[in-house]
């Protein structure tokens, strides 16, 4: 795996329902390095924050082998990397096979898989259509938030090496599907409750389900 480009935003106003609000999802590739802090990427715009950025969401990854089916869907719009708001577009990424508490040396960073991306509306605003929210979620590849455990630089090119496999076996694929799914299969739900890496308040949601 390997970043192909580094992306970042600035607020962007659009109508909802009547009323202007702002979005950091625009994001844009950048010839700049970006530095990974704790909460956030500096000099990225987050409006959001109940939603966005924090430690458990401190940079989201994305892959570019996704990008041809979503092409292939909305042909219409002007494509380049960034289109679902990552911070890193890496080449690579593969959430079938990535497991929530993975942790990887990026540049100068060290980060750890913390949970997959949930969509909002403001995707929808991005690509200029609701139906997308249902697509990605029926698509099932998520690209995935990670925290950062060591701040530093990341660039184009950098490569992602794996320092430490997570010994629970939970894949982003599978968290996203048991997150999302109306009916949760018994033994996935297991796996994420006791799955320390993922955000305690996300376990403690699945914990109802039991």
């Amino acid at each position: 795996m390997k970043i192909i480009s580094t992306n970042i935003g600035k607020a962007t106003t659009f109508l909802w329902n009547g009323r202007e609000e702002q979005t950091g999802i625009f994001k844009y590739p950048t010839d700049e390095p970006l530095f990974l802090g704790k909460m956030d990427v500096l000099k990225d715009t987050v409006i959001d924050r109940a939603h966005h950025a924090g430690i458990n969401k401190a940079c989201y990854l994305f892959a570019s082998d996704h990008y041809p089916y979503w092409k292939g869907m909305y042909p219409e719009l002007n494509w380049d990397w960034g289109m679902f708001g990552e911070n890193l577009t890496v080449e690579g990424l593969d959430e079938s096979e990535i497991r929530i508490g993975d942790i990887y040396k990026i540049g100068s960073v060290v980060v750890q898989v913390s949970q997959p991306r949930e969509p909002c509306y403001k995707l929808g605003v991005r690509f200029g259509n609701a139906k997308i929210l249902k697509e990605f979620i029926d698509h099932g590849y998520s690209g995935t938030y990670v925290r950062i455990l060591e701040e530093g630089q990341v660039k184009n090119g950098d490569a992602l090496s794996l320092l430490e496999k997570s010994k629970n076996t939970l894949t982003v694929k599978e968290c996203f599907h048991i997150i999302l799914a109306k009916e949760k299969d018994p033994i996935l739900l297991q796996k994420a409750i006791d799955n320390p890496s993922l955000p305690e308040y996300k376990r403690d949601r699945l914990k109802k389900y039991i």
